[in-house]
This record gives structure tokens, C-alpha cells and sequence, in this order.
């Protein structure tokens, strides 16, 4: 043990004079928000995703307890990292210190500081009574955010209709609470009111106040009850196909570990989406060392769009998930179906081996009964839904298998199964295989996928990443896919293409450059002249390029350079778009500015650039840059102590291409659209 503790205090000394010191900000996702988002014009809920992640990222992964899976989803370590890590920690029990990394074969420098704002090895002393842990822990915070656009929507006029009318302000309002220690417990709430919502009670409309509440409360490992959370949640099973949530990554630079989907179970959900969650109990017991059950009961309201004004005759023709309930169009389809939902997963764990069956039942209030599109004939209609699964992963030496099978009872079925490893220390590649039946039918699913829902299609990707040395690396993959039905705005059975390519040069800690390169083809419906032809299909061929720079100038000065560039082709008319992109940004200490400056010029929404732009703690800003025009933005962080912290937003968009901005309610005159937002962090 004494040995132990000189090397681990030899790492540190080593490890501190390359990194000057031990990151104690909250997590900076910024670092992974072009690695696991590398391009976002995919159908995925991007702010749900990045929240998700920011949350159980800034809860730091224990070292000492965390499983393959909790280690995989940091999408930090390649899959021969991952198990030469737990085989360390089994052969010489926990780790000491953070900087006894070093000790696991395969870690070096470059690693050990990626990973360290990410992870802990604090140790969960369960001696006191849980009361006094929740009293006593620091892992902390409340927080509270406003939001305003300067400009005044049409929606807020007097001239607008009584249909259309904001009820509430324009100023949104978003508060949340949490304490949390990873493994033990978490309690915490969140309220929200969208800028033109009312703060109102009406028990009869089911307005109590805020327009939108969560609450949770979640104890583990307390003996063999290993999870139990009373409230709002998320279920994100085996590989997401019948039970996942906004865990899914999608299809980005990370072209290795992001394919595959981590069995986190459940887990408490704090976002402000009104949709997507589950709001009851889950429980996760130990039936024996290897052998657990988790079962879960939902019980929620949704927004939906119904085809009658009687409730007795009513049925839905489509979800709203915009979660918007600001005038009387949008509050009539407030609240109106209560969905029940409720499932058990059974599984079996070891060292090497997960696997398990999964049932899964949705009822409805009122029957769905879509509008009939060409496409959509194999939707899911009816009051009631069942779904059983089975998953089987399996690791051996640096290789990772991964699979589910799922099947709607009465329609189709649909299977993702997959492969990632280390052929060696420099070459990472992953393998996926998917199969999915038009008439699948799997609401809450997450699984890899080219459409928003896992259906109609069939595809095999495969991606790679070298490592030549500390400066040069390279990473890409291929996605092949068909739809053998027909797709939204592709009303014929088609094949299409994706693939991607980046090389990346880091010289130093402080100068990261890379080039990305993608193409998607897909067909696409468009019209064209004929006599007695109702839907005309093309190819459409959509292609990205980035190219960035970061560069540290000094300690306390960094910045970012990017150019984005787009074309669209489809029936050899041929659009562009691009984006020019300076970030720069400020850490005197206490007060970190960032700032950006950003042309763009796109000729259609096709070539629309999106672009990650840094935001306060816990938010996601990712508009889309589309039309002429310039958009600036700077932010301010305060850190007054370490109980408190402060942020302002101002961020500003000019077209000169228009004289008027979004449509109908949304509706600003002029050319100019600014928002502000203000945030406080308090911690106890």
C-alpha cells in the first residue's frame, strides 16, 4: 500500500507538470460538442441530448465503481482503454489517485487529461443516515435563468387575432434544483414558462402555475434495491430500440464508441422537453449477484392534435412535441390523452456478459388515427401497443459485441446488432448492422438509425479511427442503407449513402486543426412538369466541409477559427451555402469571456450551417445559419466564490436578405432579431 502511495504521488507530480493543474470548474462539454455532435442536421433532439449528457457528465464518473458501460458512454476511451482499466482496478483494487492512471496500460498523458474534468475516485460512505448525506453533500445547485427576445413577436401585438394572442410576457423563465451524489441518491426539480406562456392556475385545465414541472427523487445501491426513482425519468435499455431515450449520438466524428448505446437503466429526468419522458416509479432490484429485474409504471398527459371537438368521439391525428402553450391554438391541444406506460426488463450480468429480455405496453386515452399520407400507412394507430425484446452483449479481450432484437405484437419487427474494439493500440473500428421492418413499431427508441424512428429500413456502417502518433490522427466511417417502403418526401422505395472523413493535427495542447469532409444521398420527391405524374423522385446529394483551427495564444487567450462550406444536388440543380466562423475567448480567472463573429450565406434551407455556439451552464444553442447575414454573440461568466456564479448572454442575428424574420405568431418586422439571457448558479 505505502508503494502505492509514492508512485500515485509521482504521477501527480508528473502529470501536474504537463497539465499546471486539476480542472475544479463544472464540466466544459465543449470540448466533446463537435467530437459527438459533428454535423447536426440529423433528426435528433439536440438540447434534450447535450443536457442529458451535460447532467450525468457533471455528476464525474467514479473510477473505483464505474462499469464498462458507465466508462463507454463517456466517449472518451477506446474500448481497449475501457477493459485495460477495469482489469488494473480488479488485479489492484481501487485506484489511490486520479494520477495513478498512468499505472493502466495503454493511458498516457494525452489521455489522462481528457478524461480527468469527466471523473472521480471519491469514495460513497454510506455509514450515515441517507437524511444527513442529502443535508450534507456538496454536489449542489439551484438554478435560475431568464430569457428575452428584444424584439417583439407578432404573437404579442394587439393586432394579432384572439386565436394567435400571447396570453403570458415575453420573457422566459427556467428554474431547477439538484442534489446529487453519483451511486447514492439525487433529488431535484425543474420549472419552466416559455416567453408567451401565462403563470396561471386553473385545476380544471390542468394549470398550476408554471406552465411546466418536473420532480424526481432517486435512491441506489441501498442492498439489493439498486435503483429506485419516484417521478420523472428516462429509460435507456440495451441498445435503445424499444426502451431508450435522448442518449442516442447519431452518426458524427466520433465514428467508433458514439454507434453503440450504454444499458444505463434508469435514470432521473430534469430537461424542460415536455416530451419523451415517463413520470411514475421505476424500480431495479437485485434478484441474485447476476441476476436483476427492473420494472417501471408511467402515467402522463400529452399534447396532441385531435379530429374532434367531443373527447367521447376524439382521436388523434398527430403528437405536438413543441412543448408551446402560449395562445389559444396552442392550448387546445394541451394535456388532452393520458399515455400509460409500463414494462420489465429482466437481465443477466457478469464480467463479460449482458443480456436480457425487455416487455414493453403503451395505452392511450384516444386512439391514433393519423392522417393517411403514402408514406405512413404502417404508423402505429390503435389505443394499445406492445413490444418484447431480447439484448445480448459480450466482451472479450478488446472486443465488444452489442445487440437487440425487438418485435410490435400484431406488426413488424427489427433487430441492431454491432461490433466496436481495438484491433490495436492505434487502430479503433466499429461494425453495425440494423434491420428494421416498415411496420415496427417502437415509440421511445433511440437505436442507430438514418430516420427519426426505427422503421422501413436497412443499412450496415462501419467506422474507424488511427492514432499515427500524439499529433496525427484520423477518423471516418461508411453508412449503407436502403428503405425498401416509401419515406417522408420520398414517396418511392430507395437506397442512398452516407459517408465521412476528418483528419485531425495537434501540434500541442493549445493548437488543435481538422478537416471534416461528408456526403449524404438520399432521394428526395420534387416536382417537375409532367402530365399524369403525381410524385417525381431524384437523388438529392448533400455535402459538408469543415475546416477549423484552435489555437491558444496564451493562458488566458484562445481562439477558433471555421469555415463551413455546403452544396445540395438534386436533378443537376445545384445550391450552396457557407459559413465563416471567429470565436475568441477570454479566462482572466474569475471572469471567462467568449465572443463570436460569424458570416453566412446560404441559398436555401437545404445548405442551412449549423454551429455549436457556447452557451451558459446546462443550455444548448445551436441555430441554424441560413439566408445572408452576420450573427454575433458574447458571453460573460463571474465566478464570485465557489457557492456562486453568474452569466450573461447577448446574442444578435442581421439578414440582409429579408425584411422580416419567422412566420406567423413568430413573426418579427425588420431584419435584426436579438436575445439576451441571464443566468445565476447558487450552491449550498
Amino acid at each position: 500500500m505505502t508503494k502505492r502511495i509514492i508512485i500515485s504521488l509521482l504521477y501527480c507530480a508528473a502529470i501536474s507538470a504537463e497539465a499546471q493543474e486539476y480542472p475544479t470548474k463544472e464540466v466544459d462539454l465543449d470540448i466533446l460538442a463537435d467530437q459527438l455532435f459533428g454535423f447536426q442536421d440529423l433528426d435528433l433532439n439536440y438540447q434534450e441530448l447535450y443536457e442529458n449528457i451535460a447532467l450525468v457528465l457533471s455528476n464525474r464518473v467514479n473510477l473505483n465503481k464505474a462499469t464498462a458501460e458507465e466508462l463507454r458512454f463517456l466517449n472518451l476511451l477506446s474500448e481497449s482503454e475501457v477493459q485495460n482499466l477495469i482489469q488494473y482496478r480488479e488485479e489492484n483494487g481501487k485506484l489511490l489517485s486520479i494520477y495513478e492512471l498512468q499505472a493502466v496500460p495503454g493511458f498516457d498523458l494525452t489521455t489522462i487529461n481528457k478524461i480527468i474534468p469527466f471523473v472521480t475516485i471519491d469514495a460513497i460512505n454510506n455509514d450515515r443516515p441517507l437524511w444527513n448525506r442529502i443535508l450534507e453533500e456538496d454536489n449542489n445547485y439551484f438554478l435560475i435563468r431568464y430569457d428575452k427576445t428584444l424584439e417583439t413577436k407578432a404573437g404579442f401585438k394587439e393586432s394579432a387575432s384572439d386565436q394567435t394572442r400571447f396570453r403570458g410576457d415575453d420573457h422566459e423563465l427556467y428554474m431547477r434544483f439538484r442534489t446529487s451524489r453519483p451511486g447514492d441518491f439525487s433529488l431535484g426539480f425543474t420549472v419552466e414558462k416559455d416567453a408567451g406562456e401565462e403563470i396561471k392556475w386553473n385545476s380544471a385545465k390542468k394549470q398550476y402555475g408554471f406552465d411546466f414541472y418536473s420532480i424526481h427523487g432517486q435512491i441506489q445501491n441501498k442492498g439489493k434495491l439498486k435503483n429506485l426513482i419516484v417521478g420523472d425519468y428516462q429509460t435507456q435499455f440495451a441498445q435503445g430500440l424499444l426502451l431508450g431515450s435522448s442518449f442516442g449520438f447519431g452518426k458524427g466524428s466520433e465514428t467508433v464508441m458514439a454507434i453503440r448505446r450504454s444499458n444505463l437503466g434508469f435514470l432521473p429526468y430534469t430537461s424542460v422537453n415536455e416530451t419523451g419522458y415517463k413520470r411514475g416509479v421505476a424500480i431495479t432490484y437485485q434478484l441474485n449477484p447476476k441476476l436483476y429485474i427492473s420494472t417501471f409504471y408511467s402515467n402522463i398527459r400529452r399534447d396532441v392534435s385531435i379530429t374532434n371537438d367531443s373527447l367521447e368521439e376524439a382521436s388523434v391525428s398527430s403528437f405536438q412535441t413543441t412543448g408551446l402553450h402560449r395562445n389559444e391554438t396552442e392550448l387546445i391541444n394541451r394535456k388532452l390523452i393520458q399515455e400509460k406506460n409500463y414494462g420489465t426488463v429482466v437481465n443477466f450480468q457478469n464480467s463479460s456478459l449482458d443480456a436480457g429480455f425487455i416487455f414493453n405496453a403503451i395505452n392511450f386515452s384516444l386512439p391514433i388515427e393519423r392522417s393517411v399520407q403514402p408514406y405512413n400507412q404502417f404508423d402505429f394507430s390503435g389505443n394499445h401497443i406492445e413490444n418484447i425484446g431480447a439484448f445480448f452483449n459480450y466482451t472479450r479481450y478488446n472486443i465488444t459485441f452489442f445487440s437487440e432484437a425487438g418485435h410490435t405484437i400484431g406488426a413488424g419487427s427489427g433487430i441492431t446488432a454491432g461490433m466496436l474494439g481495438s484491433l490495436t493500440p492505434k487502430l479503433d473500428v466499429s461494425l453495425h448492422v440494423r434491420h428494421y421492418q416498415r411496420n415496427f413499431q417502437s415509440l421511445y427508441s433511440n437505436a442507430l438509425s438514418e430516420n427519426s424512428q426505427p422503421k422501413n429500413e436497412t443499412g450496415v456502417y462501419w467506422g474507424w479511427k488511427y492514432n499515427w502518433n500524439r499529433k496525427y490522427s484520423a477518423s471516418g466511417y461508411l453508412d449503407l442503407f436502403t428503405f425498401p417502403w416509401l419515406g417522408f418526401r420520398s414517396y418511392a422505395p430507395s437506397e442512398g449513402h452516407e459517408w465521412l472523413l476528418r483528419l485531425n493535427y495537434q501540434p500541442s495542447k493549445k493548437v488543435l486543426i481538422y478537416i471534416q469532409a461528408r456526403e449524404e444521398s438520399k432521394i428526395r420527391n420534387f416536382s417537375r412538369a409532367q402530365p399524369n405524374i403525381q410524385y417525381t423522385t431524384g437523388e438529392g446529394i448533400k455535402r459538408n466541409y469543415w475546416i477549423n483551427c484552435d489555437y491558444g495564444l496564451t493562458q488566458t487567450l484562445k481562439l477558433k477559427t471555421r469555415a463551413q462550406f455546403s452544396t445540395f444536388n438534386i436533378d443537376g440543380a445545384v445550391t450552396k451555402g457557407m459559413a465563416l466562423i471567429q470565436d475568441i475567448s477570454v479566462d482572466a480567472g474569475k471572469l471567462t469571456i467568449i465572443g463570436r463573429h460569424a458570416l453566412f450565406d446560404t441559398d436555401d434551407f437545404d445548405n442551412r450551417q449549423y454551429v455549436y455556439e457556447r452557451d451558459v451552464w446546462l443550455a444548448y444553442s445551436l441555430p441554424a445559419y441560413a439566408g445572408v447575414g452576420i450573427r454575433n454573440y458574447i458571453m460573460a461568466e463571474y465566478t464570485v466564490n465557489k457557492n456562486f456564479s453568474f452569466w450573461i448572454r447577448v446574442a444578435t442575428t442581421q439578414y440582409s436578405d429579408r425584411d422580416d424574420i419567422g412566420s406567423g405568431a413568430d413573426e418579427i418586422a425588420g431584419n435584426t432579431k436579438r436575445d439576451v439571457r441571464i443566468q445565476a448558479l447558487i450552491k449550498f
